[in-house]
């Protein structure tokens, strides 16, 4: 009973969608009235039509458009013959033209309806944190967004075509059955119930199937994406047969699924008819009865026939569109789980709005756990405006962790962390993000043309402003080399530049930027020597003037830091500047002195 309420509730939401498009729903509606009234027009014209064409003498003939419509005037038969085709083909051009109206306007309005779908749930992904990202693969919300979404256009479509449809043809012919005979009508729907139990146990199984279908589907989409990104790396390690048979296997695991899917809704076809050939059989041997007997006329009785096998294809069209509807639940709880999430960084009731910050940050007392797992524990850090604060120690100590909570990435689980004496969790999101530029280890560009990467610090920045940051990056020498300079596409993710190109367009970006704080994430760690030098070139440029968090394995990139934060598990364990460290004789100095072990005091005198 729950799952029945839930799932009336999650249809009626779905529909939902599509009030905003009414207009296109009435127009479609007024399509659908013609295209029931023609299908009644023609089961109760044909038998009457045929009894006239083939009687001997002049007649009177009723055209008709319906039961209770018509207009009577002497023709013969031969005239009623030639006339018969014309008749035919204007009736059919009408109900054509009804039918491509309705058909239109429906699927268009469910379309709309789809798009506004698809728009909300990607709006919906881009409003939620880092936590939700790192808990949901990028090929399942990749999947939620297009074969869900799409599963649910096909159904949507498909309900409201047929509810208005098939829906109003079926009013229409059970009118005419009833008009006709209503015993004989009786006989004609007492099999209708009959084809509801089967249907109700097909559309639950498709449901279930849609949605274990789903995911084997988004497993398929993590593949491609996994693959299509690492390529390198797979022909690097000659991994191009493994990738293979778990492609193919998860491929597999989807057309078990599509098998069983495939074979209810091959089943349910064939039901409905032998259901369907016992209201047949039976309204053949009683209403042939009654035509033998005198009780019934052959013209009725043939009318009757007709309006009865018409009948039975818009029902059947319903209850088949309940599978199509179930599916189409199915793929709809999916995305309406994405929708739903509820975003945990928020700004709150009374957030704070904030101008250029002078840049003073401190860390107090911040806990830090993730599923249960703590990463930082009481951390106590400060940095005065345009000090650099570097952060070292052995991976997994906490240290990208720490820098992601200051533009709230995440929310600390316990302690604060403040801008210039101010708790960002009371500031509003978007000003706080305005107050930091991040350039991480992973160079994250798209495919767009370089202007456009560069703007990603600021979208409004002039041309003039966009060179100016990248020449302060040591950018614009490389970029006026490029086919079309500034407005070359570079391509996705950057996959026609240099790591060290890479590195100094983020540069640039974070640049135009102009913000106050700055997080280096291990910038130049996969850089080779020589644009290591470029890129730190750039970034001297850039953490003039500004509050810099700098993480780094490469101790020679922060020697002249003005407090340096070792973090060993989640706990700051040392902190002073390069020389209190390395005379302290601790964790520092034994990471100083593994990096360095070889090559003696030379180096360390560049130092």
């Amino acid at each position: 009973m729950k799952e029945r309420v839930a799932s009336m509730s999650t249809f009626r939401r779905l529909l939902g969608y599509t009030l905003p498009y009414w207009r296109l729903i009435a127009v479609s509606l007024v399509g659908a009235v013609g295209v029931a009234a023609s299908d009644s027009a023609i089961a109760f014209s044909v038998g009457k039509v045929l009894k006239k064409v083939f009687s001997e003498d002049s007649h009177e003939i009723a055209i008709s458009i319906g039961p209770l419509l018509s207009t009577a005037f002497s023709v013969d038969s031969l005239s009623i013959f030639r006339l018969l085709p014309f008749a035919l083909i204007a009736l059919f051009l009408f109900r054509g033209v009804c039918r491509y109206i309705q058909q239109f306007c429906i699927t268009y309005a469910g379309q709309l309806g789809v798009q506004d779908i698809r728009n909300e749930i990607y709006q919906r992904n881009m409003r939620l944190s880092l936590r939700f990202f790192n808990n949901h693969p990028t090929g399942v919300l990749m999947a939620r967004v297009l074969n869900d979404v799409s599963m649910m256009q096909n159904g949507l479509s498909e309900v409201l075509m047929s509810i208005f449809r098939d829906t109003l043809t079926a009013l229409g012919l059970l009118g005419l059955v009833f008009y006709l005979d209503w015993k004989l009508a009786i006989i004609t729907l007492v099999v209708v119930p009959l084809m509801i139990f089967p249907t109700k146990i097909i559309g639950r199984h498709l449901k279930r199937l849609a949605k274990l279908g789903l995911e084997r589907l988004s497993d398929i989409s993590c593949i491609l994406q996994e693959t299509f990104s690492g390529i390198k790396v797979i022909k690097a390690f000659s991994l191009e047969d493994r990738e293979i048979n778990r492609f193919q296997a998860a491929n597999l695991l989807f057309l078990n699924f599509a098998r069983k899917t495939l074979k209810y809704q091959a089943l349910h076809t064939p039901i409905m008819e032998v259901i369907t050939s016992f209201g047949i059989a039976g309204v053949i041997w009683f209403g042939g009865s009654h035509v033998l007997s005198g009780q019934m006329g052959a013209d009725a009785f043939i009318s009757f026939v007709v309006a009865m096998g018409m009948i039975y294809s818009p029902i059947k069209k319903l209850l088949n569109v309940y599978s199509i509807i179930q599916r189409s639940l199915g793929a709809a709880e999916r995305v309406f789980e994405i929708i739903d999430e509820t975003p945990d960084i928020v700004d709150g009731p009374d957030a704070l709005s904030l101008g250029r910050a002078r840049g003073e940050v401190a860390f107090r007392d911040v806990c830090f756990a993730y599923n249960n797992e703590q990463v930082l524990s009481t951390v106590n850090l400060s940095a005065k405006k345009g000090e650099v604060v570097a952060l070292v120690g052995p991976s997994g100590g906490g240290k990208t962790t720490l820098v992601s909570l200051l533009p709230r990435f995440y929310d600390v689980g316990s302690g604060s962390i403040t801008i210039d004496g101010i708790d960002i969790r009371s500031l509003k999101l978007a000003d706080l993000l305005q107050q930091i530029a991040l350039v991480d280890q992973e160079t994250i560009l798209f495919n767009e043309t370089i202007a456009n990467n560069i703007k990603y610090g600021r979208t409004d920045a002039s041309d003039e402003e966009v060179e100016r940051a990248a020449r302060a990056a040591y950018a614009h020498d490389f970029i006026m080399e490029m086919p079309d300079g500034y407005k070359t596409n570079i391509g996705d993710r950057g996959v026609r530049l240099s790591g060290g190109q890479k590195q100094r367009l983020c540069i640039a970006r974070a640049i135009l930027k102009n913000a106050p704080i700055l997080i280096l994430d291990e910038a130049t760690s996969a850089l080779d020597t020589e644009s290591e030098q470029m890129v730190q070139q750039a970034i001297n440029n850039l953490m003039s003037n500004r509050t810099t968090f700098v993480i780094a394995h490469r101790l020679s990139t922060i020697l002249h830091a003005d407090t340096i934060a070792v973090l060993d598990k989640g706990v700051v364990v040392e902190r002073g500047s390069h020389q209190q460290l390395l005379e302290s004789g601790g964790l520092y100095k034994k990471l100083y002195d593994m990096q360095f072990q070889g090559e003696g005091t030379d180096v360390r005198s560049k130092m």
